[in-house]
Parts: structure tokens; sequence; C-alpha cells
């Protein structure tokens, strides 16, 4: 069965950074992806960022770039993703999944996984 946890979120202060992580289990190889998104209250599902596990390559939204970056340690099957320079914009629920779908560019970005497994999603809360 493979599950994804993730941790790290909390409440800060706008200007604050925060790391959260995703870490994996269940999968017995490192060949896939890990996304990150969030959902804000009454707003869709946003994809913020893709990792490949085995390679390190990623990408990243445009909404995002330049104050979050996500990174692995494939030894840990764990995904991070440092937000810095947070604002009250970017409160809302952050979940990674071992599905990534994302814009950059003028290009979508998408990649999915036979077990599509989506972590239970970690609240960050950045006040003014």
């Amino acid at each position: 069965q493979v599950q994804l946890v993730e941790s790290g979120g909390g409440q800060v202060q706008t200007g604050g950074s925060l790391r959260l992580s995703c870490v994996t289990s269940g999968l017995t190889s490192d060949s896939y992806s890990i996304g990150w998104f969030r959902r804000a209250l009454g707003k869709e599902r946003e994809g913020l960022s893709c990792i490949n596990m085995r390679e390190g390559l990623t990408e990243h939204a445009d909404s995002i770039k330049g104050r979050f970056t996500t990174s692995r340690d494939r030894f840990k099957h764990t995904a991070y993703l440092q937000m810095n320079n947070l604002n009250p914009d970017d409160t809302a629920t952050y979940s990674c999944s071992t599905y990534c779908d994302l814009i950059t560019g003028d290009f979508r970005y998408e990649v999915s996984h036979w077990s599509h497994s989506w972590g239970q999603g970690i609240q960050v809360t950045v006040s003014s």
C-alpha cells in the first residue's frame, strides 16, 4: 500500500519560511515523481511543483517560482517543499502526491503514476 505523509506545516508570519516534507512508503523503486499541490479556501487545487525522485529533475509553477523550491532525499524517500517569503495568499492546505500537474511557461506539465496516491494534506497559515 502506497502512503504519503506530509509534515512541516503550521502558522507563520508574512515574510517567513516553512519547509514541508512528504515521506513516501510502499513503493519498491524510486521511479516516481512527487507533486506538491495546494488548495486555498474557495479556490481550485493548484499544482506547485514536481520532482523526479530518481533523477532529481524539477519543475515549478510560474506562480511560485523564485519563492518555493522542491527537492528530495532519495534514500529517505522524502520530498520537500521549501517555501520562502510567504504571504497571506499562500494560506492553504498543502498536499503531496505521486501525481504532478502544473503550469510552467506555456506548458502544462503532467506526470502520472499507477498509484496516484495522495497525502492527507497539511495546513499552512500565513498571518499578516
